[in-house]
């Protein structure tokens, strides 16, 4: 270029901006034509056979061994630099089946294995000797208490009703309480507007003998705690009160108002007129086969099958077992037997003496309703033992010829299982 000459004329940026994208698609074109090229190079040596182990060779003319394709094949994947081969073996139909039927006899394995020592632990005492534990809603005689609405158009005011005893005997009484409460459980005023006792309608014949009225006080008299706490108390002797001869459920009814809310309630109770038989009161201990019997004397006027069943606690009045007696007994001067189980006793460590309290029994009938004529209930303490050591109690699981015969069959149960489960892998190990 000359002093004369004129300058060139400048490049336009748009210009520049055109060559720079054409040299980067360029680029771009290059760079994915070398990566479709290695793919390529690479399938190509995957697809080949796999070279033949040294000293093996093909024959003339022999075709390349294929692929394999059926599910029994190993399949081999060519790893990328830096993993190891991964390996994927797919079973055959016979090796799944023999998996499926060893999951499946492993879980049947393990559930005869549950159902056996559930049984054999839930047995290792008696039925008739058994921790308290086991019967929480026997740890004391029953004394019903529970709550309801007063009416649907009050659901907020609650009734709470009460009674001291369930099963009433000849002369006994029994007493009922109710009482007012909201949502809270705070005091209502309450008012017990007028009660009456009556055959309940399930029983048959029920309405042969009239209802007669029951008297709720709050005046601290007849069984009533104190006057003017807003607890009605009514006291209930059926034997007196129009029902000497009658044997069954009698109910109460109560209306009940709180302030301009009313509504009724119920209250059953079981009574027997006549006992069938009669606790003596006569107790004695004896100490064999490594367990505790106490025998309890009985006058039995009316023979049958009899259910007696007591609490016993600990020296420091923690209940500790409940032992019953369910056999049959003759007409006259009998004795049942409760007994302590050796074994409960060293499980357990109670400390002696321990005390026999709260003693009811019943006969059971075979048909009709009630099923049931009731014994009157020795209630508090009835007996106390003597003390004995540890050592005088065996620690030997109860044996019975029902408990052996289940045994029996639900170890068959894990037997049976165990060879089932076993005999898979047997199988896997056939030529």
């Amino acid at each position: 270029m000359t002093p004369n000459s004129s300058p060139p004329a400048p490049v336009s940026r748009p210009r520049r901006l055109g060559w720079g994208f054409l040299v980067i698609a360029l680029v771009v074109a290059g760079v994915g034509w070398w990566s479709w090229r290695r793919v390529a190079g690479d399938e190509e040596v995957s697809n080949e056979p796999p070279a033949l182990a040294d000293g093996q060779k093909r024959a003339p003319g022999e075709a390349p061994p294929k692929s394999g394709s059926g599910s029994s094949a190993a399949l081999e994947r060519r790893s990328s630099p830096g993993t190891e081969d991964m390996r994927v073996s797919v079973l055959d139909p016979a090796q799944r089946e023999r998996l499926e039927r060893r999951e499946l006899w492993a879980e049947r394995l393990e559930r005869a294995k549950r159902t056996l020592e559930s049984y054999v632990s839930a047995t290792r005492y008696p039925p008739q000797s058994r921790s308290i534990r086991e019967h929480p809603d026997q740890v004391e005689l029953a004394e019903p208490e529970r709550t309801r609405p007063l009416s649907r158009e009050h659901p907020d005011v609650q009734l709470r009703l009460k009674q001291d005893r369930v099963f009433v005997v000849g002369d006994e009484v029994v007493h009922f309480f109710v009482s007012c409460e909201d949502a809270q459980r705070q005091p209502r005023p309450c008012q017990v507007l007028s009660a009456s006792a009556h055959e309940a309608e399930h029983m048959q014949g029920a309405g042969a003998v009239p209802a007669v009225p029951v008297a709720f006080t709050d005046d601290g008299a007849g069984g009533d705690a104190l006057a003017g706490d807003g607890i009605f108390t009514g006291r209930f002797q059926p034997s007196k009160q129009g029902f000497p001869l009658y044997s069954g459920t009698l109910r109460v009814d109560v209306q009940v108002r709180s302030d301009k809310a009313e509504g009724t309630a119920f209250l059953d109770i079981l009574y027997t007129n006549s006992p069938p038989a009669a606790f003596t009161g006569k107790v004695r201990e004896v100490l064999a086969d490594g367990s505790l019997g106490l025998y309890l004397g009985i006058n039995v006027r009316k023979a049958g099958r009899y259910v007696v069943a007591g609490r016993i606690d600990d020296e420091s009045g923690e209940p500790f077992a409940h032992v019953s007696f369910n056999e049959e007994l003759n007409e006259g001067q009998q004795e049942v037997k409760l007994t302590v189980f050796g074994k409960l006793v060293l499980d357990e460590a109670p400390t002696f003496p321990l005390r026999l309290r709260d003693v009811e029994g019943f006969l059971l009938k075979e048909s009709g309703d009630p099923d049931r004529e009731l014994m009157t209930t020795m209630r508090g303490s009835v007996h106390t033992t003597n003390e004995y050591p540890p050592t005088s109690f065996s620690p030997a699981e109860w044996v019975s010829e029902e408990r052996r015969r289940y045994v029996d069959e639900y170890t068959r149960d894990v037997d049976e299982a165990q060879h089932m489960f076993d005999q898979t892998f047997d199988e896997g190990k056939r030529p």
